[in-house]
C-alpha cells in the first residue's frame, strides 16, 4: 500500500523513520440464506483493512480512522491536518490490567 501525504509536511513536526503498515484482517459470518445459495455451509468475510505507524522506540498507533483510502487504487493518504493529530500510545508494559473477578457457580451454567 502506498502512502501519501507525509512527504509534503513539515518534518520537524513528524519523528523521522516512522513507517506506515496495513494489516488486512477479516470478519466472516455463516451466509444467511439466501435463494441462490446452494450450500448452507457458505461463509460470507469482509476485509477490514487496519493501518498503523510504527517509529523505532515507540509504540505502534493505528491511524486507520485518521487515514483517506481510495477504494478504487487502495491509495491511502494521511491528511496534513491529522499528522499531528494522532493518538498517544503506552507501551504494553504500561498498560494496567485490573483482576477478573472469580465468576460464581451459577454464572458457570449459563
Amino acid at each position: 500500500m502506498a502512502v501519501d501525504g507525509e512527504a509534503d509536511t513539515d518534518r520537524s513536526k513528524t519523528p523521522d523513520k516512522c513507517q506506515i503498515y496495513e494489516i488486512l484482517q477479516w470478519s466472516c459470518d455463516p451466509a444467511k440464506e439466501i435463494e441462490s445459495q446452494s450450500d448452507p455451509n457458505t461463509v460470507q468475510c469482509y476485509p477490514l483493512p487496519r493501518i498503523f505507524r510504527i517509529c523505532p522506540g515507540r509504540p505502534a498507533i493505528e491511524i486507520t480512522r485518521f487515514v483517506n483510502i481510495d477504494p478504487q487504487s487502495g491509495q491511502a493518504e494521511i491528511p496534513p491536518e491529522n499528522i499531528n493529530i494522532l493518538p498517544k500510545a503506552k507501551p504494553w508494559w504500561d498498560i494496567v490490567r485490573y483482576p477478573i473477578p472469580p465468576r460464581s457457580n451459577d454464572d458457570r451454567k449459563l
